[in-house]
This record gives C-alpha cells, structure tokens and sequence, in this order.
C-alpha cells in the first residue's frame, strides 16, 4: 500500500471542485473521547461556505437522530452504511437499508453471536451505544473497557465472520452485522436520495477525512481522500488508504485538514 502524502500536497484544484465533505466521527471530529471544539468550528466553517457536509459513522441509530438534527450538517450516514438520517422541510427523514422485520430477525442472529464473542475474548463488553443501534452490534474493545491488544481484536474479528457476519475494525469498536452494506453503499444511497445524485459521477466532488480500518472502503472511493494522523495504527490492517495525511489526530487533525481546504480555495 502507498503511505498517504502530507496535508501540504494537495492542490487546488482538487479542493476548489469539491461541493462537500463526508467525515467519519470518532477519532476523526473527536480526541480522547470528547468532541473537539475546532473540529465543530470547522464543520460550522464549511456550511457558511456553502459546502455540504455529511458525517458518516459507526455509530448508532440514536445518535445519528441526535447529530442530523443538532449539528451543521446536511445528513448522517449511521452504523456503517445501514441507515442514514436527515433534515427536509424542518422533519427527520429516517431511511434503512432493511425493512423493520430483517432487522428484527438480524437482531436475534447478533445477540447470539455476541454471547460467543463476549465469552471467548476475555475483557470485551458490549459498546455502551448498544441500545440504541438497529441494525448491528459493537463490541468494546477499549472505549469503556481497557484497551485490549491486537490478538484480542482479531479473535473479535473471527467471531463475527464465524456467524457469517460482515464485520470491521473502528478506533474504538468491532462492529459486526448481517447483509451487504458498508460505509460506501451508505453514502451512495443517502447521495441519491437526498440530492438526486450518483456517488460515480461525483467522486472528485466530496472529500472525505477518517482515522481507521473501517473507513477503509471510503477511503477507497473519493477522489480526495484524508486521514488524520492517527490513520496510522490502522494502516497494517488495510489495503487502501488515504492518499493525504494531517500532521495532528483526531478532530485536531480534521481542523487542520479543513484550513487546508479552505485556504486552497480562497476562503
């Protein structure tokens, strides 16, 4: 895999075409586990400019409902590309890629797996965001538990794929679910849905910013894509990542990566 380049080499003309950015959350706006404030600055900053912005997280359902109605955003993409959440006419708009009895059905299939997974990988938890998710199920690997190693996080891993589950690696959780969707089919569906537009025809127009393995597929898609600094734990666990890197973590980085931008453009 190509090392991402430095913030410092992107050119103008690839900033100057965008008409958006989709970002990942955890890791990406947040360091420590807290929401950096130059990092919501920099979301406030690119709606005042007129760009779109679109969050696109691991997260659940419950929080993509908070986030789509609170924040500066123009729609969120939750738990990995299965449901996706915005704003039309001052009403949320709620869309799943399965209907209400697949998930149902799904549900009963990720309780059981996670009992096996929770037995076999000694000091793992249930994520603490858990009731509020639809369609898939997290496994704590350090956010609320202490920070298990590497064998631990594959042996989660197997679990899922075990079941038949699809499953990916975020900075915080494993994240595991039954049917064929990722962060990039999420974004495609939310692109077509709420703006008439198709992801091919508009991959040099988004940029996207994220921190870890399972932003990989996104990485993958957009024409400018970027992670923050701590990307770099992850990198041995993929096959494609970003093409430029910030020189901060987290939000701290996705503040930097949005001066850059920004001041790219003019602004």
């Amino acid at each position: 895999m190509q090392l991402p380049s430095s913030i410092d080499t992107i050119r103008p003309e690839e900033a100057k075409r965008l008409k958006g950015v989709f970002c990942d959350i955890d890791d990406t706006l947040t360091w420590e586990g807290r929401l950096v404030p130059q990092a919501f600055a920099a979301l406030a900053r690119l709606k005042d400019c007129g760009l779109r912005v679109i969050p696109i997280t691991g997260r659940p359902a419950g929080w993509v409902d908070h986030i789509a109605r609170m924040w500066p955003v123009d729609g969120v993409v939750g738990e990995n590309g299965g449901l996706w959440f915005y704003m039309a006419e001052n009403q949320l708009q709620r869309r799943f890629l399965q209907s209400e009895e697949e998930r149902r059905v799904n549900r009963a299939r990720l309780d059981s797996a996670a009992e096996q997974i929770l037995q076999s990988v000694p000091g793992t938890a249930l994520a603490s965001d858990q009731p509020y998710r639809e369609l898939d199920l997290a496994i704590d690997f350090c956010e609320d538990v202490p920070p298990l190693p590497d064998e631990s996080i594959d042996k989660i891993v197997e679990g899922f794929e075990q079941v038949g589950a699809t499953c990916k690696v975020s900075s915080i959780h494993v994240n595991g679910w039954f049917g064929d969707f990722d962060k990039a089919e999420g974004c495609r569906r939310f692109l077509m849905e709420r703006f008439g537009e198709t992801l091919s025809d508009n991959l040099d127009r988004y940029a996207f910013f994220g921190d870890s393995a399972n932003d990989e597929p996104l990485f993958a898609t957009f024409g400018l894509s970027i992670g923050v600094a701590n990307v770099r734990e992850f990198l041995p666990r993929m096959k494609t990542g970003p093409q430029y890197i910030t020189e901060k973590n987290g939000g701290y980085g996705f503040a930097e990566g949005i001066d850059r931008i920004l001041s790219l453009r003019g602004l």
